[in-house]
């Protein structure tokens, strides 16, 4: 009985899905039904899965124009499935070949306006997805301010980049700035060379692309990020890189002066500004 539950929510599961694709929900029992039992008739097939008799003829119908069924014989018509890894690799050509097709008709009846909003995303996927968008389409300018184990992820795109020529400045929250150095162009500062990552802010994955487009991410918990093209905003988003660089620099010269100064990690000015949960994160990151 058990195994018998199991199987159905599993049919069930995939019937889903296969609606998703734009099956109906009799072409994908009929299919299912196919890959457990072929060849098999539209009677048989009928009998196995509850579809009616009529209805199992239009599905099976339909899913020959489809190439997701074969009619193998014609005293009695046996189908045969097709072989899902074939199936839906063409489904999935045709599908990207169409949106491609329609992303540039629609766009040439859109207004021309500059887009001047701020995007929300969420999720792991959609945000690391938004990445790998922005560093695999650059053509002049990368800057990014992010952690190391975070930018690992987008290692093979920001080479890519750099092997094209794009240049690349990366303000890294991580001790080896070589790992991120794939050709002359590319500059990587350790974060107020130390490379320790403290409060809020410090969380945060910030990326300008072009001087046109930025994107800022919380990644930790709940994973959301911002995207714009507007002006202001992503001249906001390189001052701020712009600002760790030039600390990068101070400190790769003036380390010693400044620590003394200030305490290590500037800990006289964060204590002054930082909130309360900020104050709690760098004395734990820090040891201080």
């Amino acid at each position: 009985m058990a195994g018998k539950l199991a199987v159905t929510h599993t049919s069930n599961e995939l019937s889903g899905d296969l609606r998703r694709l734009g099956f109906t929900e009799y072409e994908a029992r009929v299919y299912i039904q196919l890959l457990r039992q072929s060849p098999a008739t539209a009677y048989e097939i009928s009998k196995s899965t509850g579809v009616p008799r009529p209805n199992t003829y239009q599905a099976l119908e339909a899913l020959a124009q489809r190439a997701a069924v074969l009619p193998v014989s014609e005293t009695p018509v046996r189908y045969v499935a097709a072989k899902p890894s074939e199936l839906f690799d063409a489904i999935a050509r045709q599908t990207q070949t169409l949106c491609s097709d329609l992303a540039e008709r629609l766009s040439a009846i859109a207004p021309s306006a500059d887009d001047q909003y701020v995007w929300t995303l969420r999720g792991e996927v959609a945000v690391h997805d938004k990445i790998h968008d922005l560093i695999s389409d650059s053509r002049e300018v990368i800057w990014i301010k992010a952690a190391d184990e975070v930018l690992r992820r987008h290692k093979a795109a920001l080479r890519a980049a750099a092997e094209r020529g794009v240049e690349t400045l990366i303000v890294l929250f991580g001790f080896d700035a070589d790992e991120f150095r794939f050709t002359d162009r590319c500059r990587v500062y350790i974060h107020e060379g130390s490379g320790v990552r403290m409060g809020s802010a410090d969380n945060l994955f910030t990326v300008a692309v072009d001087h046109t487009e930025m994107l800022t991410a919380a990644l930790d918990g709940e994973v959301t990020a911002a995207h714009s093209r507007n002006r202001p905003i992503v001249n906001l988003a390189q001052s701020l890189i712009r600002h760790d660089y030039y600390m990068a620099e101070i400190f790769a010269r003036f380390g010693p002066q400044i620590d003394a100064e200030f305490g290590p990690h500037l800990k006289a000015l964060r204590m002054a500004c930082f909130s309360p949960e900020q104050i709690v994160s760098f004395k734990q990151k820090t040891g201080l």
